[in-house]
């Protein structure tokens, strides 16, 4: 599973083996001991690659084999690729831009997908 936490000061993805619908479930727990609110709801999220990793073509061909419209790879410019996944949104409301995202695929796409987002932290935080 790929855990996408949105917060103030941006995305940060990380790679899981936990079963969604069980995070799911401790977080509405947790939510409910703290007496906080929480909203959970399918939907899409999404972040930006660069367009010049080479890597991103075979995910392209990866994603046609396996997924369709579960994930999308739409050029933004020519500069950077949006990556749109499928998947679960929790955050305290309905409207919030901070939250946790949840969506499963298989493994080797889980995989490569995070390992290009690494690339393209590296790529992005290092000097031009």
């Amino acid at each position: 599973m790929l855990k996408l936490n949105y917060t103030d000061v941006g995305l940060f993805m990380e790679r899981t083996m936990t079963n969604p619908e069980l995070l799911i479930a401790q977080r509405v727990l947790l939510a409910m001991r703290l007496g906080q609110t929480l909203h959970v709801e399918p939907g899409r999220a999404s972040f930006l690659l660069p367009a010049d990793i080479p890597e991103l073509r075979v995910l392209e061909m990866a994603l046609q084999q396996e997924y369709g419209s579960v994930v999308t790879l739409i050029a933004v410019d020519e500069e950077f690729v949006e990556v749109g996944l499928s998947g679960s949104w929790i955050a305290e409301d309905k409207d919030a831009h901070e939250g946790m995202f949840l969506t499963v695929m298989s493994d080797q796409v889980e995989r490569f997908i995070y390992k290009l987002w690494q690339m393209s932290e590296a790529h992005i935080s290092s000097p031009a």
